[in-house]
This record gives C-alpha cells, sequence and structure tokens, in this order.
C-alpha cells in the first residue's frame, strides 16, 4: 500500500507508548463482576491523560505520526483512540481533555491498525492466573475494536506482524523478543513513515532497554513512552536505515531507570501492565 505521507527529514521516528490508567488499580472490585477481568478498560484519568499525551507529543516533536499500531487489548484501543484524536483534530485547543472536546479531526492526518505482537505478556506474571479465560482463548472481537477509531482511519490493507496471540504462559523472555522483534518489523515495513506504537508497561520498558544500552528499567508509567530515532535514506528505489538512537531531547518522564553496564535484561515494575 501506498503511504500516506513520507519524511522528508531524514529520519524515522517511533514512538512506543504504554497505556493510560485501568480501572482495576483503581476500583478492586471491578474484576469481580467483569465478563472479561483481564480486558480492564481505562478510567476516565486515563482518557484523559491517553488525550492530553497525545497533545503534547503533536506539540513538541515537529513532525507528523504517519501510523498507529495498538495492542488489541481494550485499555491500548482506548488510549490509542485518545491519542489518534489528539494528533487529528484540525484546530488543536489546549483546553480541550478528551476526544470528547474535539469537534472535528482530519481523518487524513494518519491511519491505524491493530497488530497482535504489541498485545500483553500472555503469563500469569501479567495476568493473574484466576482472571485469565479458562480456556486459555483470549478473545478479541477486532471489528468491534476498529469502530472505536474515526471512520475512514483504520487501514484495512495492513497485515499483522504476529497473526495470532502468543500462547498462554509464555515465557518473560519470549515476550522481551517479541516486543523488540515487533518494533523492528513495523519500522522496516513503513521504512518512510514516522510510527506511534501503543502496548504495555513491560514493552515500553523492554524497547527503552534494549535501544538505550546498559540500562535497568524499574517503572513505566500510564503513557509513558520512548521515542527511537533512525536515519533512512533512499536510492534508486530502496531504502538504507541506520541504527536506533533513543531521543531524549523531548524528555523521558514516566521511565525510571538506572545506567548499569553489566545488566542488558529489562526489570519493570511488577504492578498489572
Amino acid at each position: 500500500m501506498e503511504s500516506p505521507k513520507s519524511n522528508n527529514d531524514g529520519y524515522q521516528n517511533i514512538f512506543v507508548m504504554r497505556h493510560g490508567d485501568r480501572i482495576d488499580n483503581f476500583e478492586p472490585l471491578w474484576v469481580s463482576t467483569a465478563a472479561r477481568p483481564w480486558d480492564p478498560p481505562l478510567i476516565q484519568d486515563g482518557m484523559i491523560r491517553a488525550f492530553r499525551t497525545g497533545q503534547r507529543i503533536r506539540s513538541q516533536i515537529g513532525f507528523p505520526i504517519h501510523r498507529v499500531f495498538v495492542s488489541p487489548f481494550l485499555r491500548c484501543i482506548q488510549t490509542a483512540s485518545e491519542v489518534v484524536a489528539a494528533l487529528s483534530a484540525v484546530n488543536v485547543d489546549i483546553t480541550a481533555m478528551s476526544s470528547q472536546d474535539v469537534p472535528s479531526i482530519d481523518k487524513s492526518k494518519l491511519k491505524v491498525a491493530i497488530e497482535f505482537g504489541l498485545c500483553e505478556m500472555l503469563n500469569s506474571v501479567a495476568i493473574r492466573r484466576e482472571l485469565a479465560p479458562k480456556d486459555g482463548d483470549f478473545d478479541f472481537r477486532i471489528s468491534d475494536l476498529e469502530a472505536m477509531f474515526p471512520e475512514g482511519m483504520v487501514d484495512h490493507n495492513v497485515d499483522m506482524v504476529y497473526k495470532e496471540l502468543p500462547k498462554w504462559e509464555e515465557s518473560v523472555e519470549g515476550c522481551r523478543d517479541r516486543y523488540v522483534k515487533v518494533v523492528k518489523a513495523l519500522a522496516d515495513k513503513y521504512p518512510t513513515e514516522n510510527l506511534l506504537l501503543v502496548t504495555h508497561g513491560e514493552g515500553v520498558g523492554t524497547t527503552f532497554s534494549t535501544f538505550y544500552k546498559d540500562t535497568t528499567v524499574y517503572e513505566v508509567d500510564y503513557c509513558a513512552y520512548v521515542e527511537l530515532r533512525r536515519e533512512v535514506t533512499g536510492q534508486d528505489g530502496s531504502v538504507k536505515a541506520g541504527e536506533y538512537e533513543v531521543v531524549l531531547s523531548h524528555g523521558q518522564a514516566g521511565i525510571r531507570f538506572s545506567h548499569d553496564p553489566e545488566s542488558h535484561d529489562p526489570v519493570i515494575s511488577r504492578t498489572p501492565v
């Protein structure tokens, strides 16, 4: 598929963001009556945080986001929906608090697609065993999730990097490998476009510690993100890409880490991700 737009500054930029505030961390009794206790939605503050994060990215970076890829978990879909509204609003209103305050969206701004490879770590480290589906079947109704984005913004021609969800009780190491693989694969698939990937805390921490060498990540806040960039040059119809670097100039609020030359393994806060 043809790119909706392409970079002209010689760099590709990739943002990897955690979702907003999930309801079960604020209303512990929610899980006792939830039909899908393993798939909590955002609370209202999480919606606001996601939207305002999208506004901040739009105001600070100075270049467009061309594509948004998102985990199928509801909290990530809702986060991405708010961020997309902030990035695509026709008029920037600094007093707006959520997508409800955006009267008009430019649907040509960017494209959205769901990616299974960005999903939660599917094991009992991240999801309590008693809350997970008894048959291990994490069923996502993709068409219902896609309907949460403005009509015309979902790119139905995109093939997922991971065609299926991981099997229940995937290893932590396997999950971290998955996150790195999907970030690289999506970047390589769209080398002339800037990407925003909405995922889970482990995905953000793993991405940060993989590309910002000799660091250990201790905690990733809601809607925290890591920004990567690499030089991209095109010649005779082919694209050549350089090495990734972590961009710190826009601030790295929400990711707490330490420099540790002996460590190459992220250690994420074990709060639900």
